[in-house]
């Protein structure tokens, strides 16, 4: 599918935390940050089934990003963790475009005032739309609660969709799918829909009920090793 138009981006647009705030200061404890509410385990401290799993977890950058190391005190749940998330969003498979999975996951984000997710996800749309005021114009729509300002035909039936599972689960109805075949989207895309809608839940609500902080990340997936500094972060901004 291609990229929908989109309206010009407002004055001032531009990537925010799901809540329009900046959050709390990274606190610091033996001279490394806090990065959440539950104790984590640095690289040099990890028992080697957490050196594994920690491994295993590293983005292209080198890095494994706090929505990952949370997970320290259970290295399984690293991995499954893990596991859900790159076959929801970066398995070769997938038949939805990538920058179109990522928006879908800004936008659940978003819904649940998830910042942490919202920075990382909305960084990698902007990454694979390559256009920044298409992708302010996208993310100010999806802020406002409005993606039929940007959005037509399938990809607003999907976000439609998207939002309503994240508000209201139970009121979910075969017709909700009908809608989705009646815009052309198969069975196989509405089942990628499905998951990235369900993954964001799932991980927006690990990061905000342990107050997952963004302190040290290098933000987004698209980092290199070698421009990982310059993404990082060190502001302390919680995942809410």
């Amino acid at each position: 599918m291609a990229a929908p138009s989109v309206i010009p981006s407002p004055p001032g647009a531009g990537l925010a935390p799901a809540n329009g705030g900046t959050g709390r200061r990274g606190r610091h404890e033996g001279g490394r940050p806090i990065t959440a509410w539950i104790a984590t385990i640095a690289d040099e401290d990890a028992a080697p089934d957490l050196a594994a799993a920690l491994e295993a977890a590293r983005a292209p950058s080198g890095a494994v990003g706090n929505v990952m190391r949370v997970h320290s005190l259970r290295p399984r749940t690293m991995l499954g963790h893990h596991a859900l998330y790159m076959s929801v969003l970066h398995y070769d498979g997938n038949r939805l475009p990538a920058w179109f999975q990522e928006a879908i996951a800004s936008w659940v984000s978003i819904l649940n005032a998830c910042g942490y997710s919202l920075a990382n996800h909305f960084a990698n749309a902007r990454h694979l739309i390559g256009d920044d005021a298409r992708a302010d114009a996208i993310l100010a729509a999806l802020e406002a609660g409005r993606p039929e300002d940007c959005f037509r035909g399938a990809e607003l039936s999907m976000l439609r969709y998207a939002a309503k599972l994240t508000r209201e689960p139970a009121a979910m109805a075969e017709g909700d799918v009908d809608d989705m075949r009646r815009h052309g989207v198969d069975d196989g895309r509405i089942l990628e829909v499905n998951q990235i809608c369900g993954y964001f839940n799932y991980a927006n609500r690990v990061l905000n009920g342990l107050g997952v902080t963004l302190e040290g990340d290098a933000i987004g997936y698209y980092v290199e090793a070698g421009d990982a500094e310059a993404r990082r972060c060190g502001n302390g901004k919680r995942a809410g």
